[in-house]
């Protein structure tokens, strides 16, 4: 049954990079919703999620967000030291040549991927009101989550072939995590820890990089627009699953 139901974000995965393959013209516009659709992931599905359990403390702290701030400094680190990050955004003819970045992101998509569907074989294995509820919330969100995936890779300077594979690896991930829950059950503490590092890992990725070459366009409003239904349209859908 969880797996079938599964398939239900295959098919939305796929509609949400096709949304962000027809309108990558609109550049500056699709950047400020996905950098909105990432700020909504982390805020209201992402983080609260990974502190839901009574997770492992370290120094007092829960270690979801010291790993959320891991994840932050990782990709901090990663773009400063192969040289990404120009300071120049304001250059509508800059692009970004870092296509290891970009592949390091959607992959992290397909792993957040693969614990939706790893979710939704866990509700269904706690009941099936449960199962149904889980599964609603990762349908509504992997829309984003396919949107993200394309954008990101592009946004990078791979190549559309390759943000199409790994696009489709977004979109089978779920029907795989929940095939993985008839075979092996993954301490949730671990997933938490992974869980706050990914968040910390989209956060920077929406704030420091993608959000300020969104703003660079012209139209400036419209963006800020998007932005904003972005993270609206994660509110509204983690919101409805609760």
């Amino acid at each position: 049954m969880a797996v079938l139901v599964a398939f239900g974000s295959f098919i939305t995965t796929l509609l949400g990079g096709y949304a962000a393959l027809r309108i990558r013209s609109y550049r500056y516009l699709v950047l400020g919703l996905a950098a909105g659709l990432m700020l909504g992931a982390v805020s209201f599905d992402l983080l609260p999620e990974a502190l839901n359990d009574d997770p492992w403390r370290l120094f007092g702290i829960p270690t979801p967000l010291v790993a959320f701030v891991f994840g932050f400094l990782v990709l901090h680190v990663i773009e400063h030291a192969v040289g990404i990050h120009r300071g120049q955004a304001s250059r509508e003819s800059e692009v970004n040549e870092a296509p290891a970045v970009g592949l390091l992101a959607a992959s992290g998509l397909v792993g957040h991927s693969v614990m939706d569907g790893f979710s939704i074989g866990a509700g269904f294995q706690a009941g099936a009101a449960v199962g149904v509820v889980v599964a609603v919330a990762v349908i509504g969100h992997d829309f984003a989550d396919g949107f993200n995936t394309y954008t990101v890779t592009w946004l990078y300077g791979n190549s559309r072939r390759r943000a199409l594979m790994l696009l489709v690896a977004d979109a089978v991930a779920p029907v795989a995590g929940a095939a993985l829950t008839l075979l092996v059950t993954i301490p949730h503490r671990l997933l938490d820890c992974y869980l706050g590092f990914f968040a910390g890992f989209l956060m920077y990725l929406a704030s420091a990089d993608i959000l300020p070459r969104a703003q660079a366009g012209r139209h400036g409003a419209a963006t800020l627009a998007c932005t904003i239904a972005g993270v609206m349209f994660m509110l509204l859908i983690v919101g409805l699953a609760t």
